[in-house]
């Protein structure tokens, strides 16, 4: 009997162990994933930062066949998007979109606003202002306000205004032209941080943009890594065949050298 009477005390006894194990491992469950997210996030970080410093340092035309070459896609913008003044810049894309619409209303831009406010370091202002060509998307104050935020540069499907200002301080823009027009009072902010199409290409939030003197090029996020490897792949045989043809005097004899054009 004596057995059966102990048998309740040593189930106590585990009832308690488990629960007591229950009640740490919910408290380490609480405590860990807020560290565990921001250890997530920094990695994150630090990836992009290797990525994008990367970037900076390959051509946007080997950017753009690396593309080709993985996706099968178009991921350049057309001729018509050019630079304010030679620049080469990579960064994560901010997209802000502006559909045309007459109003009085002094909000209806606002949203373009917060979205310069809420960006960061390395970003890359996408602008899609609808049927836009002849209207400034961005003008000097939104130049400075993105580079006192250190973003990286601007993308307008649209036009821009005040480029002598933006010279001034070195802010690097691309836009479909340069016109003194206004969109106050003629567009209402329709989105931030969505998937837009900017002159013809896709550009979800967070992709990497690349830019230099031949173009702007939309790396989709997921691909990065693949495509800057193969783009400093194509980057290294380009820049080893120069004194190849020089030699040589022959395109012909480099390019089954090195198997690039």
């Amino acid at each position: 009997m004596s057995r059966f009477i102990h048998f309740p005390r040593h189930a106590l006894a585990c009832g308690v162990f488990f629960a007591v194990a229950l009640f740490l491992a919910g408290i380490a469950g609480w405590a860990w994933p807020p560290s565990a997210r921001l250890g997530q996030e920094a990695a994150k970080s630090s990836d992009d930062a290797s990525l994008l410093e990367g970037f900076r340092h390959v051509e946007a035309a080997s950017v753009s066949d690396a593309l080709e070459q993985i996706s099968a896609r178009k991921m350049y913008m057309s001729h018509r998007m050019r630079p304010i003044f030679p620049t080469k810049f990579a960064g994560l894309a901010v997209t802000v979109l502006l559909k045309k619409e007459s109003n009085h209303d002094p909000d209806a831009l606002k949203g373009m606003l917060a979205a310069i406010d809420q960006g960061s370091a390395n970003s890359i202002y996408v602008m899609v202002v609808e049927d836009g060509a002849d209207i400034a998307g961005m003008g000097g104050l939104m130049g400075t306000a993105m580079a006192s935020r250190n973003f990286s540069g601007a993308v307008i499907d649209g036009g821009v205004r005040d480029t002598a200002y933006l010279q001034k301080i070195g802010f690097p823009v691309y836009a479909l032209g340069i016109v003194p027009s206004t969109s106050v009072s003629h567009y209402r902010f329709a989105g931030a941080n969505i998937p837009v199409v900017c002159d013809g290409v896709a550009v979800n939030p967070g992709d990497i943009i690349v830019a230099d003197a031949d173009g702007v090029v939309v790396v989709p996020r997921p691909t990065a890594a693949q495509v800057l490897a193969l783009a400093q792949e194509m980057d290294f045989k380009e820049h080893s065949m120069y004194a190849w043809i020089e030699k040589l005097k022959s395109i012909q004899e480099a390019v089954k050298k090195f198997g690039r054009l």
